[in-house]
């Protein structure tokens, strides 16, 4: 039995769309205004989800029910799976005392929290993103900041705003790779023009970063050094997504990054050092830390950073899936929901496979990573194992929410309501180039992945394009990059962040953390759609192969 689905079920597509933002209301309302627990907010949420998926949408009740465990599972793995064993790493790190050589190292470099938010926060973050994705680069950044002495809520704002620029290149071009092969678009000219939107963020990123992290006076006295963050970090984006492709982007422009930033603080330091800790203190400084123990202190983060690259390879990845590579059809679900006209060219019918692969989850790379720094930590394996049991149960409920949250997205995504509230955008005309990659922001920020997003709203962008007399090639391109910006107010980046700067007593919770960066996306979200109505009217040259 198949259900197709309609996108404006209610009088007409205005109508719909303030139907279908019920649900996001929901949930974003008890966050940040009632401060309502995350895990009851997206139960409130997915109830309001299911309920406009069955009465107003007309979808079958066994259907919507569904979709919701499916995106619970989906939820638990890969992304809860990432997350925990990502926060295990950092554990480990913790329990054998390397945190705090690695914590003196990178004082080394500069004591200036501003300069370790701009490293940690948009650089490293950056390269953790190219590599893995899905949150992991949130979950590292902000951990390790927190243990450099970051008060909770100021690790979270960094690592949610620095979690922008790269992530249309995450987890080796993923979200790019996708795009193509759903629109039929030219991959090479997807990555061209996302490489000449998204350089100018990230110039504006780290300034922005340290600006939400410490207010604009104390920004601009470390402006050189956001300078040349920033601007290293573009150059490279710009020319291997140009010159090269999706791939490499960020793991290139990250190394870059910061081989220019430590370079550079070698030969410069603010006149004022910002070093005060969580604690009140300035943070200590007992001088360099050399062989042996500095390479301990980072070998943690090394056999992360190896793990998840190898395991993101095109070829290790085919190989591991070659070996065990389950894609197991949702029973009610698969191929049983038809997306229908403008968002596909004809009615096509949604997958639902769920893929078991556990040799090749990114979580798993994390895991053996994990595993290997605790032996090579000098801990028992009796410790490693409690070390895990204490981490699982300290992310236990943040699991759960999660699961609620990607519960909601899937409910949305197979009724056809958050398609109605991209077709209320794509209506708007002469205004659609602006309106182009708040669709894409408005993807992201419902499903937590930009793959996701390019996944729900490619065809409409290209299909929008073409009836508009638009280039396809700027328009779905610009879907992926407005959908970074709402990376950082999505429930499972907020929900990573509020756990990995959790365990404090200042620690915020997740109503907390939202309103922290929710208009920094906002913002961020509108001026990209500015960019791009400049690019579509006035600049309409610079579109690869125009």
């Amino acid at each position: 039995m198949t259900w197709t689905q309609n996108y404006a079920p209610v009088l007409n597509l205005g109508v719909s769309a303030l139907l279908a933002a019920l649900p996001v209301v929901v949930l974003l309302g008890l966050l940040a205004f009632w401060h309502v627990r995350a895990h009851r907010a997206a139960m409130a949420g997915l109830a309001v989800a299911l309920g406009l998926a069955t009465i107003v949408y007309g979808m079958p009740v066994r259907m919507a029910l569904t979709a919701s465990a499916f995106g619970a599972l989906f939820g638990l793995f890969p992304i809860g799976w990432i997350i925990l064993n990502a926060i295990f790493i950092y554990d480990l790190s913790v329990q054998s005392g390397q945190f705090e050589v690695l914590q003196r190292q990178i004082a080394g470099i500069s004591r200036d929290r501003r300069v370790q938010a701009l490293l940690l926060a948009f650089s490293f973050g950056a390269f953790i993103e190219g590599a893995a994705g899905f949150g992991t680069p949130v979950a590292v950044s902000a951990a390790l900041m927190i243990g450099l002495g970051f008060r909770p809520l100021e690790a979270a704002k960094p690592a949610l705003i620095g979690n922008t620029a790269p992530v249309a290149y995450g987890a080796l071009g993923t979200p790019l790779l996708t795009l193509s092969s759903l629109t039929d678009l030219d991959l090479h000219q997807l990555s061209a023009m996302v490489g000449r939107q998204l350089p100018v963020f990230s110039l504006v990123v780290p300034f922005w970063l340290v600006w939400a992290q410490v207010g604009w006076r104390r920004m601009l006295e470390v402006w050189p050094a956001c300078l040349v963050t920033g601007l290293s970090f573009a150059l490279t984006q710009f020319l291997t997504s140009n010159l090269h492709g999706p791939w490499l982007v960020d793991i290139l422009a990250s190394l870059v990054s910061m081989g220019a930033l430590v370079a550079f603080m070698k030969v410069w330091q603010p006149k004022k050092t910002l070093e005060e800790t969580a604690d009140g203190a300035a943070a200590a400084n007992h001088g360099p830390i050399e062989g042996d123990r500095a390479f301990r202190a980072w070998l943690p983060w090394l056999l992360l950073s190896v793990a998840v690259f190898v395991w993101g390879l095109p070829w290790v990845k085919g190989l591991l899936n070659g070996l065990f590579a389950p894609r197991i059809p949702i029973p009610g679900l698969h191929e049983a929901v038809l997306r229908v006209p403008p968002v596909t060219p004809e009615p096509e019918p949604e997958k639902a496979l769920f893929t078991f692969n556990f040799l090749s989850a990114t979580g798993t790379a994390l895991l053996l990573a994990g595993l290997a720094t605790g032996l090579c930590l000098g801990l028992k394996p009796v410790e490693i194992l409690r070390s895990y049991g204490r981490t699982l149960k300290r992310v236990r409920t943040s699991l759960l929410t999660i699961a609620l949250m990607l519960a909601l997205g899937f409910t949305t995504r197979y009724s056809g309501s958050d398609t109605t509230l991209g077709l209320a955008m794509a209506s708007t005309g002469v205004l659609f180039p602006f309106f182009s990659p708040l669709i894409g922001w408005l993807g992201v920020a419902l499903t937590g992945s930009d793959t996701s997003s390019n996944v729900l709203f490619g065809n409409l962008q290209k299909v929008s394009a073409q009836q508009l007399g638009l280039s396809p090639v700027l328009m779905a391109a610009s879907n992926s990059s407005g959908g970074v910006m709402g990376k950082m107010i999505d429930a499972q980046s907020i929900v990573v962040a509020s756990v990995a700067t959790g365990g404090r007593p200042d620690s915020p919770d997740v109503g907390t953390v939202l309103r922290a960066v929710f208009w920094h996306s906002v913002a961020l979200a509108l001026l990209m759609g500015v960019l791009v109505t400049i690019q579509a009217y006035l600049l309409p040259f610079i579109v690869p192969g125009s």
